[in-house]
Order: structure tokens, then C-alpha cells, then sequence
């Protein structure tokens, strides 16, 4: 059994997966519903999100698999790390990639295979959104476009998580977090001990030493530029 190449940026993106603090992390119902709908989209009895680390992938939500991890040498989200794109298997015993794999061979029984990418917004794969079933299938157009979308959505709360932790640490830096900030009630900017008033930018720049970019969350795209 051939082992899953490692990408070029494989060193790139274990820094990222790393900066996400979510290895090892406790459940959570928005990513264990997200699975257990995967699950009910294409019918299978197992779906994961699979995270791929050094030298392991971890699961941070399953269904139909009681196991928390397995060794990346028989990781099939491995591959599809490396190839950078949906990997589809209909029958695992008929690829050579994975015919003698034990995942395939033991217990689990792994026959049909079908993993979506969990790409960051600098495009680094940091595992998969994968379903399962033991017998030959197939998958159709429609159920992998909607696992896109379902992988697109947990990529979401990913950023939404990494976000807030990293706020929360700025603010911790700036000795603010858990003390009273005033805020203005009309233009949100923060007034310091000496009775200036700041943006939130400027703010945690002078005090904290951060850099704070910009984008447009989903919400407020919808709202105003649904247009586009």
C-alpha cells in the first residue's frame, strides 16, 4: 500500500492547521450536525471531519465510527490533501491505492469513499469532509456539490473560531479583557484612560501591537450585496 505523498506546502499548512487550535478539541453540536447531515445527504452510514496532522488524522466530528483518529500512512483525506481537490472512490478494493489498506481489509470495511476539501481562504487543505459506506456506490453531481457547500460552511465557523480566539488574546495582551471598555453607542469607537477616543483598529494597534484587516462576513454580503 502505497503511503499518501505529502503537498509541497505541507510545512505551510500544518503552521496553519496549528494557528486554528482545534486538534484535540472537544465536540461541538455545529460540526457533529454538520457531519450527521453529510451523512443523510448521500445516505451513508459514516461521515467525518477529518483533520490531517503530521502524522495522524484526528477527527473533530463523526458519525458511524467510534475511533478519534488513525495513523495518516492509511488516511484516505490524506490523498485527497495531496491532490487538492474532491477525491472519489467507488470501490476501494478495485484502487490500487487502497486495496490492501486495513481500512479497507479490517474491520471498518471502507469500500466507497467520497472526500470535499476544508480549504482556508489562503487555499491550504487542511483535511476533509468525507463520507463513508461499506458496498460499492456512487455518488452523484448534486450530493458532492452539496458537501461542497457543507465544507464551505464548516471552513466558516473554523475562521469565526479562529477569529474570536485571536481577539481574545489581543485583548487579554491589552489588559482589557474582563474590565469595562466604554464604547461609543453610536460610532462603536473606544475611549482610553486618558479619555481619547479610538477606533477598534487603533485601539488594539496601540495597545496590543495588532493588526487588524477587514473583510465582509456572509451576513452582511447577503444584506448588502445580494446583487452581486
Amino acid at each position: 500500500m502505497p503511503a499518501p505523498p505529502r503537498p509541497l506546502n505541507e510545512e505551510e499548512r500544518l503552521a496553519v492547521l496549528e494557528r486554528y487550535r482545534i486538534l484535540d478539541t472537544e465536540g461541538e453540536v455545529a460540526y457533529d450536525d454538520a457531519v450527521a447531515l453529510a451523512a443523510a445527504i448521500v445516505n451513508v452510514p459514516v461521515a467525518l471531519l477529518s483533520l490531517v496532522d503530521r502524522d495522524r488524522q484526528w477527527f473533530k466530528a463523526r458519525v458511524g465510527l467510534d475511533v478519534e483518529e488513525t495513523p495518516r500512512t492509511v488516511s484516505f483525506c490524506a490523498w485527497a490533501v495531496y491532490e487538492d481537490a474532491n477525491l472519489v472512490v467507488a470501490d476501494a478494493t478495485e484502487d490500487e491505492r487502497f486495496a490492501d489498506n486495513e481500512l479497507v481489509w479490517g474491520e471498518l470495511g471502507v469500500r466507497f469513499y467520497a472526500g470535499v476539501p476544508l480549504r482556508t481562504p489562503d487555499n491550504l487543505v487542511l483535511g476533509t469532509l468525507c463520507v463513508i459506506d461499506h458496498q460499492r456506490r456512487e455518488i452523484t453531481p448534486e450530493q458532492l456539490a452539496h458537501l461542497e457547500r457543507l465544507a464551505s460552511l464548516i471552513m466558516h465557523l473554523l475562521e469565526n473560531r479562529r477569529a474570536a480566539d485571536e481577539l481574545a488574546e489581543a485583548l487579554e495582551r491589552a489588559g482589557v479583557l474582563g474590565e469595562m471598555i466604554p464604547v461609543c453607542a453610536y460610532c462603536r469607537r473606544i475611549r482610553d484612560d486618558e479619555q481619547f477616543w479610538h477606533t477598534l483598529e487603533k485601539y488594539l494597534e496601540s495597545h496590543a501591537g495588532t493588526q487588524v484587516s477587514h473583510g465582509i462576513c456572509p451576513a452582511c454580503a447577503s444584506r448588502h450585496f445580494a446583487d452581486l
